[in-house]
């Protein structure tokens, strides 16, 4: 939900991506890329060049979602603290 968002504004990098989005690993960010690619949300195009370069880009489908992700973003973004505070939580219990 939140790649499909922060797509909508440009394409981009995932240099540029995983720092838009912060606290996601790059192996998360990987999956859930090839995840959005395969269905159809958003296309992956290499240019060859050293290194290479690769950029992410919405799809008409991808667009077409804008609407019911952006106000679940814009929600999700607003309650980033929370979320990040029940995270702690979360891994001070697994870790005790």
């Amino acid at each position: 939900m939140l790649v499909i968002y922060t797509l909508s504004r440009r394409v981009m990098r995932f240099s540029e991506l995983k720092r838009s989005l912060g606290s996601i690993s790059q192996k998360m960010l990987t999956t859930t890329l090839r995840g959005l690619e395969r269905d159809g949300y958003v296309t992956r195009k290499v240019t060859p060049s050293i290194p290479p370069r690769v950029d992410y880009e919405l799809t008409k489908l991808g667009s077409d979602a804008l609407e019911p992700v952006a106000a679940l973003a814009t929600w999700a973004l607003s309650r980033r603290k929370d979320i990040e505070a029940a995270r702690k939580i979360f891994d001070k219990k697994k870790n005790a």
